[in-house]
């Protein structure tokens, strides 16, 4: 079985093709519709990757990076992070601060996506830079 990866969004369709990509790619993805049952999920199996949205109800993609990161058993779980187009997140904003590996803006690319995934995995950072990289 292939490294676990977590993909959180309220968006349906957005979960199912990224999941397609990235179990042909060979990884071990897990779905979540929101920051809420994502967090259920991450205690349950702790993921190598979690790929989060940043705006979805109940627990948004912010909120949720912040309790893994307060969580001793949880908090080097690497991050990407997909925002809206327009919605804009500052370096020096909070996600920043938690450690997100990369922000990368919807509509994204598929294959820019698993490439990032495979860079963190790999080589615990970014090689290639995706629409917006965090340092």
């Amino acid at each position: 079985m292939g490294q676990r990866i977590l993909l959180c969004d309220d968006e349906v369709h957005i979960l199912r093709a990224t999941e397609i990509k990235l179990s042909r790619a060979g990884f071990d993805v897990v779905c979540a519709l929101d920051g809420e049952e994502a967090w259920e999920e991450i205690e349950r199996t702790r993921p190598d990757l979690l790929i989060t949205d940043c705006q979805m109800p109940r627990l948004d993609g912010v909120g949720l990076v912040k309790r893994i990161r307060s969580c001793q058993a949880t908090r080097d779980i690497p991050v990407l992070m997909l925002t809206a187009k327009g919605f804009e997140l500052e370096r020096d904003d909070v996600v920043t601060r938690c450690g997100v590996k990369a922000i990368m803006a919807k509509p994204f690319s598929p294959r820019e996506l698993l490439q990032c995934a495979q860079d963190v995995l790999t080589h615990g950072e970014i090689q290639q830079k995706p629409m917006l990289q965090m340092d």
